[in-house]
Protein backbone atom coordinates (compact mmCIF):
# COMPACT_ATOMS: atom_id res chain seq x y z
CA UNK A 1 0.00 0.00 0.00
CA UNK A 2 2.80 2.42 0.85
CA UNK A 3 4.53 1.58 -2.44
CA UNK A 4 1.39 2.39 -4.37
CA UNK A 5 1.08 5.69 -2.56
CA UNK A 6 4.69 6.56 -3.30
CA UNK A 7 4.21 5.68 -6.97
CA UNK A 8 1.08 7.85 -7.11
CA UNK A 9 2.92 10.80 -5.60
CA UNK A 10 5.78 10.38 -8.04
CA UNK A 11 3.31 10.20 -10.91
CA UNK A 12 1.60 13.39 -9.80
CA UNK A 13 4.92 15.18 -9.52
CA UNK A 14 5.91 13.87 -12.94
CA UNK A 15 2.65 15.06 -14.48
CA UNK A 16 2.94 18.46 -12.77
CA UNK A 17 6.44 18.93 -14.11
CA UNK A 18 5.58 17.65 -17.57
CA UNK A 19 2.34 19.40 -18.50
CA UNK A 20 2.14 23.19 -18.40
CA UNK A 21 -0.79 25.43 -19.38
CA UNK A 22 0.33 28.93 -20.40
CA UNK A 23 -2.43 31.58 -20.06
CA UNK A 24 -3.33 33.97 -22.87
CA UNK A 25 -1.10 37.08 -23.16
CA UNK A 26 1.64 35.41 -21.16
CA UNK A 27 5.06 34.02 -22.07
CA UNK A 28 7.11 31.57 -20.02
CA UNK A 29 10.85 31.19 -20.39
CA UNK A 30 12.13 27.60 -20.18
CA UNK A 31 15.66 26.67 -19.12
CA UNK A 32 17.22 23.30 -19.80
CA UNK A 33 19.88 22.40 -17.28
CA UNK A 34 20.20 26.09 -16.33
CA UNK A 35 20.46 27.39 -19.91
CA UNK A 36 17.82 29.24 -21.92
CA UNK A 37 16.05 26.81 -24.19
CA UNK A 38 12.78 28.29 -25.48
CA UNK A 39 9.79 30.51 -24.75
CA UNK A 40 6.41 28.93 -24.19
CA UNK A 41 3.42 30.57 -25.87
CA UNK A 42 -0.20 30.33 -24.59
CA UNK A 43 -1.68 26.82 -24.53
CA UNK A 44 -0.81 23.33 -23.28
CA UNK A 45 2.94 22.71 -23.29
CA UNK A 46 5.23 19.83 -22.31
CA UNK A 47 8.48 19.86 -20.34
CA UNK A 48 11.06 17.21 -19.59
CA UNK A 49 10.80 16.68 -15.84
CA UNK A 50 13.85 17.45 -13.72
CA UNK A 51 15.75 18.61 -16.83
CA UNK A 52 13.66 21.57 -17.97
CA UNK A 53 11.98 24.15 -15.79
CA UNK A 54 10.03 27.40 -16.16
CA UNK A 55 12.51 30.04 -15.02
CA UNK A 56 10.55 33.26 -15.76
CA UNK A 57 6.92 34.15 -16.32
CA UNK A 58 6.08 37.37 -18.13
CA UNK A 59 2.80 39.13 -18.87
CA UNK A 60 2.58 40.56 -22.38
CA UNK A 61 -0.15 43.05 -21.42
CA UNK A 62 0.39 46.79 -21.23
CA UNK A 63 1.53 47.57 -17.69
CA UNK A 64 1.08 50.95 -15.93
CA UNK A 65 4.00 51.84 -13.69
CA UNK A 66 3.77 54.65 -11.16
CA UNK A 67 6.94 56.77 -11.19
CA UNK A 68 7.62 58.10 -7.67
CA UNK A 69 7.44 61.83 -7.06
CA UNK A 70 10.72 63.72 -7.20
CA UNK A 71 12.08 67.26 -7.06
CA UNK A 72 13.30 68.72 -10.36
CA UNK A 73 15.05 72.06 -10.87
CA UNK A 74 14.14 74.14 -13.91
CA UNK A 75 16.44 76.27 -16.04
CA UNK A 76 15.53 79.37 -14.00
CA UNK A 77 16.42 77.57 -10.72
CA UNK A 78 12.90 76.83 -9.56
CA UNK A 79 12.08 73.61 -7.76
CA UNK A 80 9.21 71.47 -9.02
CA UNK A 81 7.65 68.44 -7.41
CA UNK A 82 6.93 66.08 -10.33
CA UNK A 83 5.32 62.70 -10.49
CA UNK A 84 4.06 60.65 -13.40
CA UNK A 85 2.92 57.31 -14.72
CA UNK A 86 4.68 55.13 -17.28
CA UNK A 87 3.11 52.55 -19.60
CA UNK A 88 5.25 49.74 -20.97
CA UNK A 89 4.91 46.26 -22.47
CA UNK A 90 7.20 43.24 -22.62
CA UNK A 91 7.97 42.48 -26.25
CA UNK A 92 10.91 40.04 -25.88
CA UNK A 93 10.54 37.64 -22.92
CA UNK A 94 14.06 36.29 -23.30
CA UNK A 95 15.68 39.74 -23.05
CA UNK A 96 13.30 40.73 -20.29
CA UNK A 97 14.55 37.69 -18.36
CA UNK A 98 18.28 38.06 -18.94
CA UNK A 99 18.81 41.66 -20.04
CA UNK A 100 18.32 43.16 -16.60
CA UNK A 101 18.02 41.78 -13.12
CA UNK A 102 14.86 43.91 -12.62
CA UNK A 103 13.68 45.83 -15.65
CA UNK A 104 10.88 47.54 -13.68
CA UNK A 105 13.35 49.20 -11.30
CA UNK A 106 15.59 50.05 -14.24
CA UNK A 107 12.76 51.71 -16.15
CA UNK A 108 11.65 53.64 -13.06
CA UNK A 109 15.11 54.98 -12.32
CA UNK A 110 15.73 55.89 -15.95
CA UNK A 111 12.38 57.69 -16.14
CA UNK A 112 13.27 59.81 -13.11
CA UNK A 113 16.72 60.77 -14.36
CA UNK A 114 15.44 61.53 -17.86
CA UNK A 115 12.63 63.67 -16.45
CA UNK A 116 15.08 65.70 -14.36
CA UNK A 117 17.26 66.23 -17.43
CA UNK A 118 14.36 67.36 -19.64
CA UNK A 119 12.89 69.76 -17.07
CA UNK A 120 16.35 71.16 -16.32
CA UNK A 121 16.47 72.51 -19.90
CA UNK A 122 13.16 74.39 -19.55
CA UNK A 123 11.99 77.46 -17.72
CA UNK A 124 9.15 77.24 -15.22
CA UNK A 125 6.44 78.63 -17.51
CA UNK A 126 7.44 76.26 -20.31
CA UNK A 127 7.04 73.20 -18.09
CA UNK A 128 3.31 73.95 -17.73
CA UNK A 129 2.86 74.75 -21.42
CA UNK A 130 4.88 71.93 -22.97
CA UNK A 131 3.88 68.79 -21.16
CA UNK A 132 3.55 66.94 -24.45
CA UNK A 133 7.17 67.74 -25.29
CA UNK A 134 8.31 66.52 -21.87
CA UNK A 135 6.35 63.29 -22.21
CA UNK A 136 7.66 62.65 -25.72
CA UNK A 137 11.28 63.29 -24.64
CA UNK A 138 11.01 60.85 -21.72
CA UNK A 139 9.44 58.16 -23.92
CA UNK A 140 12.14 58.55 -26.59
CA UNK A 141 14.96 58.24 -24.07
CA UNK A 142 13.40 55.27 -22.28
CA UNK A 143 12.45 53.41 -25.42
CA UNK A 144 16.02 53.52 -26.72
CA UNK A 145 17.46 52.13 -23.50
CA UNK A 146 14.68 49.59 -22.90
CA UNK A 147 15.34 47.74 -26.17
CA UNK A 148 18.09 45.76 -24.43
CA UNK A 149 15.65 44.79 -21.69
CA UNK A 150 13.01 43.42 -24.07
CA UNK A 151 10.59 46.14 -23.06
CA UNK A 152 8.70 48.66 -25.21
CA UNK A 153 7.89 51.99 -23.50
CA UNK A 154 4.56 53.11 -24.91
CA UNK A 155 3.96 56.49 -23.26
CA UNK A 156 4.69 58.62 -20.23
CA UNK A 157 2.28 61.05 -18.63
CA UNK A 158 3.02 63.71 -16.01
CA UNK A 159 0.35 63.51 -13.33
CA UNK A 160 1.23 66.59 -11.37
CA UNK A 161 3.61 69.56 -11.39
CA UNK A 162 3.75 71.30 -8.03
CA UNK A 163 5.94 74.39 -7.59
CA UNK A 164 6.76 75.81 -4.11
CA UNK A 165 4.12 77.80 -2.22
CA UNK A 166 5.91 81.11 -2.89
CA UNK A 167 5.89 80.44 -6.61
CA UNK A 168 2.21 79.53 -6.47
CA UNK A 169 1.38 82.80 -4.76
CA UNK A 170 3.44 84.74 -7.28
CA UNK A 171 1.74 82.91 -10.15
CA UNK A 172 -1.68 83.61 -8.66
CA UNK A 173 -0.81 87.29 -8.33
CA UNK A 174 0.41 87.32 -11.92
CA UNK A 175 -2.80 85.70 -13.12
CA UNK A 176 -4.88 88.21 -11.14
CA UNK A 177 -2.92 91.12 -12.59
CA UNK A 178 -3.28 89.70 -16.09
CA UNK A 179 -7.03 89.33 -15.68
CA UNK A 180 -7.33 92.89 -14.35
CA UNK A 181 -5.28 94.09 -17.29
CA UNK A 182 -7.59 92.27 -19.70
CA UNK A 183 -10.61 93.78 -17.96
CA UNK A 184 -9.17 97.30 -18.28
CA UNK A 185 -8.31 96.69 -21.92
CA UNK A 186 -11.78 95.37 -22.59
CA UNK A 187 -13.36 98.40 -20.87
CA UNK A 188 -11.16 100.83 -22.82
CA UNK A 189 -11.94 99.03 -26.05
CA UNK A 190 -15.62 99.32 -25.19
CA UNK A 191 -15.31 103.06 -24.57
CA UNK A 192 -13.29 103.45 -27.76
CA UNK A 193 -15.88 101.59 -29.78
CA UNK A 194 -18.62 103.67 -28.16
CA UNK A 195 -16.88 106.90 -29.18
CA UNK A 196 -16.36 105.53 -32.67
CA UNK A 197 -20.03 104.61 -32.92
CA UNK A 198 -21.12 108.04 -31.67
CA UNK A 199 -18.79 109.83 -34.10
CA UNK A 200 -19.94 107.60 -36.93
CA UNK A 201 -23.57 108.30 -36.10
CA UNK A 202 -23.01 112.04 -35.94
CA UNK A 203 -21.11 111.99 -39.21
CA UNK A 204 -23.85 110.02 -40.93
CA UNK A 205 -26.50 112.33 -39.46
CA UNK A 206 -24.58 115.40 -40.67
CA UNK A 207 -24.20 113.87 -44.10
CA UNK A 208 -27.91 113.08 -44.17
CA UNK A 209 -28.81 116.65 -43.15
CA UNK A 210 -26.43 118.15 -45.69
CA UNK A 211 -27.81 115.88 -48.37
CA UNK A 212 -31.33 116.97 -47.41
CA UNK A 213 -30.38 120.65 -47.47
CA UNK A 214 -28.60 120.14 -50.77
CA UNK A 215 -31.66 118.47 -52.26
CA UNK A 216 -33.89 121.24 -50.87
CA UNK A 217 -31.67 123.91 -52.48
CA UNK A 218 -31.70 121.98 -55.74
CA UNK A 219 -35.48 121.69 -55.63
CA UNK A 220 -35.82 125.41 -54.79
CA UNK A 221 -33.45 126.37 -57.60
CA UNK A 222 -35.32 124.12 -59.99
CA UNK A 223 -38.61 125.68 -58.87
CA UNK A 224 -37.29 129.22 -59.34
CA UNK A 225 -35.84 128.26 -62.72
CA UNK A 226 -39.17 126.79 -63.77
CA UNK A 227 -40.94 129.94 -62.55
CA UNK A 228 -38.54 132.17 -64.49
CA UNK A 229 -39.00 130.02 -67.55
CA UNK A 230 -42.78 130.18 -67.15
CA UNK A 231 -42.70 134.00 -66.74
CA UNK A 232 -40.37 134.31 -69.69
CA UNK A 233 -42.61 132.08 -71.78
CA UNK A 234 -45.66 134.16 -70.76
CA UNK A 235 -43.83 137.42 -71.52
CA UNK A 236 -42.66 136.07 -74.85
CA UNK A 237 -46.20 134.94 -75.65
CA UNK A 238 -47.57 138.38 -74.71
CA UNK A 239 -44.92 140.11 -76.80
CA UNK A 240 -45.75 137.88 -79.74
CA UNK A 241 -49.42 138.71 -79.36
CA UNK A 242 -48.61 142.45 -79.20
CA UNK A 243 -46.39 142.13 -82.22
CA UNK A 244 -49.12 140.30 -84.07
CA UNK A 245 -51.61 142.98 -83.06
CA UNK A 246 -49.27 145.76 -84.25
CA UNK A 247 -48.80 144.03 -87.59
CA UNK A 248 -52.56 143.75 -87.97
CA UNK A 249 -54.48 146.60 -89.79
CA UNK A 250 -54.86 149.61 -87.42
CA UNK A 251 -52.48 148.11 -84.86
CA UNK A 252 -49.84 150.80 -85.17
CA UNK A 253 -52.43 153.60 -84.68
CA UNK A 254 -53.76 151.78 -81.60
CA UNK A 255 -50.28 151.69 -80.10
CA UNK A 256 -49.73 155.39 -80.73
CA UNK A 257 -53.10 156.20 -79.12
CA UNK A 258 -52.23 154.14 -76.07
CA UNK A 259 -48.91 155.91 -75.70
CA UNK A 260 -50.58 159.33 -75.89
CA UNK A 261 -53.10 158.32 -73.22
CA UNK A 262 -50.40 157.17 -70.88
CA UNK A 263 -48.46 160.42 -71.36
CA UNK A 264 -51.49 162.57 -70.58
CA UNK A 265 -52.25 160.46 -67.48
CA UNK A 266 -48.68 160.83 -66.28
CA UNK A 267 -48.80 164.64 -66.54
CA UNK A 268 -52.14 164.70 -64.80
CA UNK A 269 -50.91 162.64 -61.86
CA UNK A 270 -47.83 164.80 -61.46
CA UNK A 271 -50.01 167.88 -61.25
CA UNK A 272 -52.29 166.29 -58.61
CA UNK A 273 -49.52 164.97 -56.27
CA UNK A 274 -47.53 168.23 -56.03
CA UNK A 275 -48.49 171.70 -54.88
CA UNK A 276 -46.44 173.16 -57.65
CA UNK A 277 -47.86 173.32 -61.15
CA UNK A 278 -45.76 171.27 -63.50
CA UNK A 279 -45.63 172.67 -66.98
CA UNK A 280 -43.68 171.09 -69.73
CA UNK A 281 -40.77 173.06 -70.98
CA UNK A 282 -42.13 173.00 -74.52
CA UNK A 283 -45.89 173.30 -74.61
CA UNK A 284 -45.92 172.50 -78.27
CA UNK A 285 -44.92 168.92 -77.34
CA UNK A 286 -48.09 168.48 -75.30
CA UNK A 287 -50.21 170.01 -77.98
CA UNK A 288 -48.58 167.84 -80.56
CA UNK A 289 -49.12 164.79 -78.38
CA UNK A 290 -52.79 165.67 -77.87
CA UNK A 291 -53.19 166.46 -81.52
CA UNK A 292 -51.74 163.20 -82.47
CA UNK A 293 -54.05 161.42 -80.07
CA UNK A 294 -57.08 163.25 -81.47
CA UNK A 295 -55.96 162.51 -84.96
CA UNK A 296 -55.82 158.87 -84.07
CA UNK A 297 -59.15 158.94 -82.32
CA UNK A 298 -61.00 160.47 -85.28
CA UNK A 299 -60.02 157.84 -87.78
CA UNK A 300 -60.87 155.18 -85.24
CA UNK A 301 -64.26 156.78 -84.64
CA UNK A 302 -64.87 157.10 -88.35
CA UNK A 303 -63.90 153.50 -88.83
CA UNK A 304 -66.29 152.53 -86.07
CA UNK A 305 -69.23 154.57 -87.49
CA UNK A 306 -68.81 153.46 -91.04
CA UNK A 307 -69.90 149.90 -90.51
CA UNK A 308 -72.87 151.00 -88.43
CA UNK A 309 -74.10 153.43 -91.14
CA UNK A 310 -74.00 150.59 -93.58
Amino acid sequence: MEVVLIIAVIALVFVARTFKIVPQQHAWVVERLGKYDRTLTPGLKFLVPFIERVAYRHSLKEVPLDVPSQVCITKDNTQLQVDGVLFFQVTDPMRASYGSSDYIIAITQLAQTTLRSVIGRMELDKTFEERDIINASVVAALDEAALNWGVKVLRYEIKDLTPPAEILRAMQAQITAEREKRALIAASEGRRQEQINIATGEREAFIARSEGEKQAEINKAQGEANAIIAVADASAHAIRQVADAIRAPGGEQAVQLKVAEKAVEAYAQLAQKNNTMIVPGNLTEVAALIGSAMALVRPAAVGADTPSSR
